[in-house]
């Protein structure tokens, strides 16, 4: 007798660029959906400054997915090759999610990314966040008010906070991917090497323990990272355009400093699984984010981004 087997369903993979104003919580939903912490998150704007790849994979097939700099108009050459990190991103990507808030009202910077997006010939998802702050009437209304603003392939309403939604996202995320197979090891979560994710977890750390007392000249360095048997010491340096601005990371006897790095010695503990001792130095260097030099020092000028 002949045995009925259910005809195995073709995997789906692709890249899908995840755009949108800044502070809109597109690292927030990145880190929900691959279940850890890989790209930083703050209340400050324009926390995300290069383009982060996180992974991931399941029976269906694999996301890549490009989290960018929040699109905002540059005033200097870091917000310049912000602004070409994004864009490069699009156009690289099978699918575009734009992020937005749940807000009836449309800005000219909101109107301005829907026509761009208009002109691509990839699917756009508009994903409507932080919809635990609205009632299910304010929530109608919002959907109602981007509904016409471009041809969307779905509009889904989530809260990258909570979770809300995030697993109804996923799903249409696979639906409109091309079938393909896996492009990474399946337990492959993101293209960020170690040192780098380190160095952006203590920038996250500075930027909430310093809230608005410094603006957004603020990087980070590892100088060296030693895994020994037992624990990890890692030297660490973050960079003020300022030298008031050095003071005030150091703090009255030393306090902000010894904040900035108990909080960011508790996160990196959890990322490595192991002991860290972290150490914590302090450079002034004056204009960097106008400085090519510097800002390939720190990470923020790839070549890759050169011909895009």
């Amino acid at each position: 007798m002949a045995v009925m087997t259910r005809e195995a369903k073709s995997k789906r993979s692709g890249f899908v660029a995840v755009i949108g104003r800044p502070n809109v919580g597109k690292s927030t939903l990145s880190n929900k959906i691959i279940g850890q912490k890989i790209s930083i998150t703050s209340d400050k704007p324009q926390t995300t400054r290069n383009r982060i790849m996180t992974v991931y994979t399941d029976e269906r097939g694999q996301i890549v997915y490009l989290d960018t700099p929040g699109i905002h108009k540059s005033r200097n050459r870091l917000g310049d090759y912000m602004m070409k990190a994004a864009k490069k991103t699009v156009s690289e990507a099978d699918l575009i999610l734009w992020l937005v808030e749940a807000d009836t009202y449309i800005g000219p910077a909101d109107r301005q990314i829907a026509a761009r997006l208009d002109q691509q010939s990839v699917p756009v998802i508009l994903v409507i966040n932080k919809i635990d702050k609205k009632s299910r009437d304010e929530l109608m209304a919002i959907v109602d008010s981007f509904r016409t603003l471009a041809s969307f392939k779905e509009i889904v309403p989530v809260s990258a906070l909570t979770g809300d939604n995030v697993n109804v996202l996923v799903d249409l995320i696979f639906e409109n991917l091309p079938e393909g197979e896996a492009f990474f090891d399946e337990d492959t979560v993101t293209d960020q090497p170690v040192r780098q994710i380190v160095a952006e977890l203590v920038r996250e750390k500075a930027l909430k323990c310093l809230d608005e007392e410094i603006p957004h000249g603020v990087a980070v360095t590892i100088e060296s990272m030693k895994f020994e048997e037992t624990i990890v010491n890692i030297d660490a340096t973050i960079i003020v355009e300022k030298d008031s601005h050095k003071g005030i990371v150091i703090g009255k006897g030393g306090s902000m400093i010894k904040k900035i790095g108990s909080a960011a010695r508790y996160e990196i503990e959890k990322l490595l699984e192991q002991k860290v001792n972290l150490k914590l130095w302090i450079k002034v260097r004056k204009n960097w984010r106008d400085s090519d030099l510097l800002l390939k020092n720190y990470g923020y000028d790839g070549k890759e981004l050169n011909d895009g």
